[in-house]
This record gives structure tokens, C-alpha cells and sequence, in this order.
């Protein structure tokens, strides 16, 4: 797609401030030396639909953080397939005609993240946390072709909804305690999709015999966690949420321009942006 001095890209969620797309996705337009803007703002889920009616013919796609990835399906003309039987879309992509197109680049991202780090087909599988970023990680690892999972939430009717999602893509994962489990310490991926502190407890223990186990942690600020950090200590390979972060991004690059940049550019701005912030 040529430049396009005119076309208009943002972030839509709640709250917004603390989003690290707009250094992401500007970064990628320099590589691509296209004067695209993107801009973030503030919309909940009430907002969405307005916000989306002023569109004009300048926009090209927004990017969707909570609260918005399932409202997205009211204003949407269409919605991908992995969209919907993932439940969840972070991209709205706007056709010359007006059209709009509800995608999901979580799940491609995150098998990106995955595979970047040398994980390609993991047999068994430990997800901690049972909410929307689990049924994408069910999804991701279903396609990985993941042999065993077994999900820990509070209750089994929490990680329900997460493992209907792998049952949708033919993954039968199992309900787990919120403890630590034989499986655990057999699991080649672990996945930590609980909110900031919730596994602190378990770390330790949890990283025991690590080294040749892989932890992909969701979360990127604070950085490290507290099991990432144990993780790291017992020499096991490490992926962040940042990681997740710069390929979910890269696919949405693709869809709203066209084009496709390295990965290192996005993860090098996110790093850099994510660093300044800390040092305040």
C-alpha cells in the first residue's frame, strides 16, 4: 500500500494511558517511511459505537484493548472466524467501501512470541488463570498441536469459558486447583495469565527444575514478576507479555497497512518506551 499521508490509525480502550501502541505502531510507520497517525483514546464500552461512527474515510484500523474486545462484535459488518469462537477481537479494520472487520491477531501473536523463543509444538501445557487471555492461550496452543492441558482457576466453573474455547478448536483441556500439581513440574509451557501477584506464593516452588521448561508470562509491567524472575534464576527460557505485545501488533501492521516490518524494530521501541517509564 503506498503512503498515505491522510490515513489514521488508533488504540480504543479503558483506561488508555498506560498503552504502548501508539510508540509500536508509530515505530513500524517510520520503518515503512509511511506519515500515518496513530493516536489512543479514551472509549469504554458505551463509547464504542459513537466513537466508531464518526469514522471517516481517513481511517484505516483501530487496535482494541479491554473493555472493548467483545463489544467490538456489535459495530462490526464482519468477524472473522478466529474471532468468533475465540470470543474476542483486538482489531478493527475499516474497507475503503466503510466496511468494517473485526480480527484477532492475540492468538497468531502469541504463537508468534511462542515460536520466536524456539517453542513450536508443546506436549504438555499449564495455564494459570482462567479468564479471556486463557481461552486465546487455549486457542494458540491448540493450533501448536499441545497434547495435554490442564488449566488452575479458583473453581472449574471459572476456567469454563476458557476451555470451551479449546474444546472449539479440538483441545480438551482439563480444570486444575489453584495449586501446584504432579503435571506442573512436567509441563514443557507454562502460562501465567493471572492478574499482577496472584502466583507469588507458588513461585518458587513452582520454578523448581525449570531449566528445561519454558514460562510465558503476560504480564510486562511490573517487569519481571516475582515467578519470572524465579524462572529466570533456575535457567528456564522466559517469554513476556511484551513479547506477546510486538507480534500482536505485527499482525495488526499487516492487516491496516499492508505491509510487514522485523519484529526487533517494534520490540526495540517498546522496550526503550517501556524503560523511560520506568525510570520516572
Amino acid at each position: 500500500m503506498p503512503a498515505d499521508p491522510a490515513r489514521r490509525c488508533a488504540v480504543l480502550g479503558s483506561p488508555i494511558a498506560h498503552s504502548l501502541s501508539p510508540v509500536i505502531h508509530r515505530a513500524a510507520y517510520r520503518e515503512l517511511e509511511l506519515d500515518w497517525q496513530y493516536t489512543s483514546h479514551e472509549v469504554d464500552e458505551d463509547g464504542l459505537a459513537g466513537f466508531v461512527a464518526g469514522l471517516d474515510g481517513s481511517w484505516r484500523g483501530l487496535s482494541l484493548t479491554m473493555p472493548l474486545k467483545r463489544v467490538v462484535f456489535d459495530v462490526a459488518d464482519e468477524v472473522t472466524e478466529l474471532a468468533r469462537t475465540v470470543g474476542a477481537a483486538n482489531t478493527l479494520i475499516r474497507a475503503d467501501d466503510g466496511r468494517l472487520s473485526a480480527e484477532n491477531t492475540d492468538v497468531p501473536g502469541l504463537v508468534g512470541a511462542l515460536q520466536e523463543r524456539g517453542v513450536t509444538s508443546p506436549s504438555t501445557v499449564c495455564v494459570w488463570g482462567g479468564g479471556a487471555t486463557a481461552a486465546s492461550v487455549l486457542a494458540a496452543v491448540a493450533q501448536m498441536r499441545a497434547a495435554e492441558v490442564h488449566v488452575h482457576a479458583r473453581s472449574a466453573e471459572r476456567s469454563r469459558p476458557a476451555r470451551s474455547v479449546g474444546d472449539s478448536f479440538g483441545l480438551r483441556a482439563e480444570h486444575a486447583r489453584w495449586e501446584i500439581m504432579p503435571g506442573c513440574g512436567a509441563a514443557d509451557l507454562t502460562v501465567n495469565t493471572a492478574p499482577a501477584g496472584a502466583l507469588d506464593p507458588l513461585a518458587e516452588a513452582l520454578a523448581v527444575r525449570a531449566a528445561d521448561r519454558c514460562l510465558f508470562d503476560v504480564i510486562y509491567d511490573p517487569w519481571p514478576t516475582v515467578l519470572a524472575a524465579h524462572w529466570a534464576k533456575a535457567g528456564g527460557p522466559v517469554v513476556s507479555g511484551l513479547d506477546l505485545l510486538v507480534h500482536q501488533a505485527l499482525g495488526q501492521i499487516e492487516l491496516m497497512t499492508g505491509q510487514s516490518v522485523p519484529v526487533a524494530v517494534l520490540r526495540d521501541a517498546a522496550e526503550q518506551a517501556l524503560a523511560a517509564r520506568t525510570a520516572r
